[in-house]
This record gives C-alpha cells, structure tokens and sequence, in this order.
C-alpha cells in the first residue's frame, strides 16, 4: 500500500501539469499512411465522455515535407475552408492556420513514423452540429476526411 500512496501522489502531482488521462472508452487510434488514406472514416466520441484523446500515427515511411499528415477537426460546413487556407499558411506552419477559430482540435503534421496525440473538450461539440476530421497537407482533402460524432 504504501507504494500505491507514492504512486497516487505521484499521479496527482503529474496531473496538475497534463491533463488527466482519458478513460479507454474515451480515446481512439488513427492512422494515416504513404497512400494519403486515414484507416478510418467516421471518429464516434461518446456523449458521457468529457474530454477524448486521439492519437495519430502515420505509419508509412515518406518523410513530412514530401507525404505529411495531421488531422484537424472543425464543423463539416467549415472544414473545406479551413484546409484550402491553411494551405496557404505553408510548410513551415503545417498548412495550418493555428488562429482560425473554425479549428476545434488539431494535430501538428507528421513524417512517417511519427506520432502526436490531442485531447478534446467535448463541451467544444455542439450536438446539434456536424463535425469531420480532415488533413490539411496540400491535395490531402479530397482523400483524407471522415466524420466526427457524437454517440450515446
């Protein structure tokens, strides 16, 4: 028991400066890869969970500047947009527009085999609203999108 005090202590402490793990049911893996494809379509967040982790992992070989990834997130009405300006923003921004208030969520953009994680505040979801996850790399769009959800 004692070293499951230490151990809660620990956790506490490591708390205060990183968000708190998310529960398993609260969390999802996607990976992206050399061929421009997400190995999933839709992202179904649960509406009991309050924040929910995604971790991205390109698992292809190509390097960030020639085959990068991120995933961004945004309302579906929004999310064309906001990749055709990010694209604009260029390399050395990660085709992103960090300050569009449009973005709900966003990876940084990955080089194979690399990986990078956020965690949402689902209070940030409207359920009445449509959501995708998208990549902003440049002619990634059409190929790299899929639906956000919130399920019972």
């Amino acid at each position: 028991t004692a070293s499951a005090t230490a151990s809660s202590a620990t956790n506490s402490a490591a708390s205060a400066a990183q968000p708190a793990e998310v529960a398993a049911e609260c969390s999802t893996v996607v990976e992206s890869n050399d061929q421009m494809k997400y190995n999933v379509s839709q992202i179904d967040i649960k509406k009991s969970c309050t924040s929910f982790k995604i971790v991205l992992k390109h698992t292809g070989q190509m390097p960030k500047t020639s085959m990068g990834h991120n995933l961004v997130i945004s309302k579906a009405d929004d999310a064309s947009s906001v990749a055709s300006e990010g694209t604009g923003e260029g390399a050395s921004k990660d085709f992103l527009k960090v300050s569009d208030s449009r973005i709900v969520a966003h990876t940084k953009m990955l080089g194979g085999g690399e990986e990078d994680s956020i965690v949402l505040d689902t209070s940030k979801l409207d359920a009445n609203s449509q959501y995708k996850f998208f990549c902003t790399f440049p002619g990634h769009f059409g190929l790299m999108q899929g639906d956000v959800k919130l399920v019972d």
